[in-house]
């Protein structure tokens, strides 16, 4: 290229995308004079999910800018809390990050997902179709334009994920309203309509259940119950805090 040469600063959440040549303050680009400012940010590898303000030569600027020559562009990270446009917020999950499906699901946040991979474009297709934010940490699959909003998720980590997503989005919390396996809500369950599908130590042990309505699965406070009040309690009092 022998277009215009602009400088660039980044956010510091935005380094680990850009690598450590482009981490250290402003640093020069020559570019071809024509490409949109959003273009060349996803082309040096920073998807535009995670990009807030873009700030040329001190002035509010846009992914539509065409950078002209001695500019200077501070790419900001998203703002946090994140406002989603419309109504109720909704994600959807890659294949990926089933431990953080279920999670959410727990704390009775809508969370779409399948532990078989139906593939990017259908992936991105039904972000726009149901307007879903999609999680993932595939940064191609965050380029895609046809995806309604999307959200790098930064750990590897489930612990970390959850607060990652619980942080930036601020969704309302439900918790114990949905099937973790499938998404589907909860109800109260009498014990003698769901006795066929518990075992005799169950049926002896425990009293209160909840039933899927999509999927028919059976939930009773068992042996794991402490460990998912421990996350259920933490995000209700990171969300309080």
């Amino acid at each position: 290229m022998n277009g215009p040469e602009i400088a660039l600063s980044f956010a510091p959440e935005l380094h680990l995308f850009v690598g450590a040549e482009r981490s250290a303050g402003w640093t020069p680009l020559v570019t071809d004079g024509a490409s949109t400012l959003g273009h060349i940010v996803e082309s040096l590898g920073v998807p535009l999910t995670e990009v807030g303000r873009l700030v040329v030569d001190g002035v509010e600027g846009s992914v539509s800018h065409i950078p002209r020559q001695g500019e200077h562009i501070a790419v900001h990270a998203v703002a946090r809390p994140q406002h989603v446009p419309g109504a109720p917020l909704r994600f959807l999950l890659d294949v990926h990050l089933g431990t953080l499906a279920r999670r959410l699901r727990l704390l009775g946040v809508d969370a779409a997902y399948t532990n078989e991979d139906p593939g990017d474009a259908a992936l991105a297709a039904l972000s726009a179709k149901e307007q879903r934010v999609l999680l993932s940490r595939d940064r191609g699959l965050l380029q895609r334009r046809e995806i309604w909003a999307g959200a790098y998720i930064y750990s590897d980590r489930p612990d970390d994920q959850l607060r990652d997503v619980l942080g930036r989005f601020a969704p309302a919390l439900d918790p114990w309203t949905r099937c973790t396996a499938c998404n589907g809500r909860l109800t109260a369950a009498d014990k003698d309509a769901v006795q066929e599908q518990l075992q005799h130590g169950t049926q002896r042990t425990y009293d209160v259940f909840a039933q899927c309505t999509s999927c028919g699965r059976v939930y009773w406070r068992g042996a794991h119950h402490a460990r998912l009040e421990a996350i259920v309690q933490e995000a209700l009092q990171a969300g309080t805090g």
